[in-house]
């Protein structure tokens, strides 16, 4: 009996399959588990800031969307007033788009040092809601981060980036502002060392079939509990800052991590400000919770600050910091 040809998508489909199923077993098989010290923070996150900058950032008067300027600028003012209350180096990046301007906001640490570190999380949201997780869990961790890194010794010049326009309808657009800062220093040629996005820090459960996948198979790795922080890299090539990084998150052990070596055809591998350091050559990786595969609040009115799990949002924080003041 004659067997027809397999059509091309059905093809592309099977061996997207087969690669994630080889992908899976093989992480399953060297992604060995082992008890460690939880490390201690010189300076630990704290719990009432981290409320009150959520807090701050959710409770508007309108919302901080593209249409409402005016908000966002407030909201860019909040985050300049926070970061020059912890550094000496902190300014507006500005730019225009159909005639308004538009901000992101930077702070500078450790400035004597040539080569940079960028940790960047987008502080507008997606159309007429709070954004309690997507985004205000990543602008908030940049916030208690300036706090922290104040007065610390470092190896690199470490530059905070809150963006502008990650969100429809400018995302994936020369519009958003990582793109526009990770522009500015390729064409510059700043030396980076690679780029963390925060993005989506603050939703976790522990009941079971709470976390989904764009694969199923990959849950024979990661479980089916929306209870871990996720670092998602590139499959290959993801330089020495991604692997340092991560190395240093998980040696911190504040909370359950799990990497996500990233082909590019899988579904929200690049949701997020990395995939414009990724486009001009600089080493990025993403910190995350799995956005809409866990946490089925995003863009919609429900995304609010109650959602959250703080505790362990602070946890993040924490390892993002130890990650960071631990590299060589």
């Amino acid at each position: 009996m004659r067997v027809k040809n397999i059509t091309k998508p059905a093809k592309r489909k099977l061996i997207l399959l087969a690669g994630l199923f080889f992908l899976a077993v093989f992480f399953l098989f060297t992604s060995g588990k082992e008890d460690k010290p939880v490390k201690k923070s010189p300076v630990p996150a704290d719990t009432e800031q981290v409320i009150k900058h959520l807090t701050a950032l959710t409770q508007t008067p309108e919302f901080r969307n593209h249409k409402n300027i005016n908000q966002l600028n407030a909201v860019a003012d909040y985050i300049h007033q926070t970061f020059k209350m912890n550094s000496d180096s902190t300014g507006f990046q500005e730019y225009q788009v159909d005639g308004q301007i538009y901000k992101n906001v930077i702070c500078s640490f450790g400035t004597e040092n040539s080569k940079r570190i960028i940790i960047g999380a987008h502080y507008d949201v997606c159309g007429d809601q709070q954004g309690a997780d997507d985004n205000a869990t990543g602008v908030t961790a940049l916030l208690e981060l300036s706090r922290m890194f104040k007065g610390q010794k470092l190896t690199y010049r470490i530059d905070l980036v809150a963006y502008t326009l990650e969100e429809p309808p400018y995302f994936r657009t020369e519009n958003m502002g990582s793109y526009i800062h990770a522009k500015y220093l390729k064409d510059n040629k700043i030396e980076v060392y690679g780029m963390a996005s925060v993005e989506m820090i603050g939703y976790f459960k522990d009941e079971k079939r709470s976390q989904d996948f764009p694969v199923g198979v990959l849950s024979w790795i990661y479980g089916n509990k929306g209870d871990f922080i996720t670092l998602v890299k590139k499959f290959s090539g993801a330089g020495p800052f991604v692997r340092n990084f991560i190395d240093h998150f998980k040696d911190s052990n504040q909370i359950k991590t799990e990497t996500f070596p990233a082909p590019g055809f899988v579904k929200g591998v690049d949701f997020s400000d990395h995939l414009n350091y990724w486009k001009f050559d600089f080493p990025a990786l993403m910190i995350t919770d799995t956005s809409f595969f866990r946490n089925k609040n995003y863009h919609q009115t429900t995304d609010t600050l109650e959602t959250l799990d703080i505790k362990r949002m602070t946890k993040v924080i924490d390892a993002i910091f130890l990650s960071i003041i631990h590299l060589k």
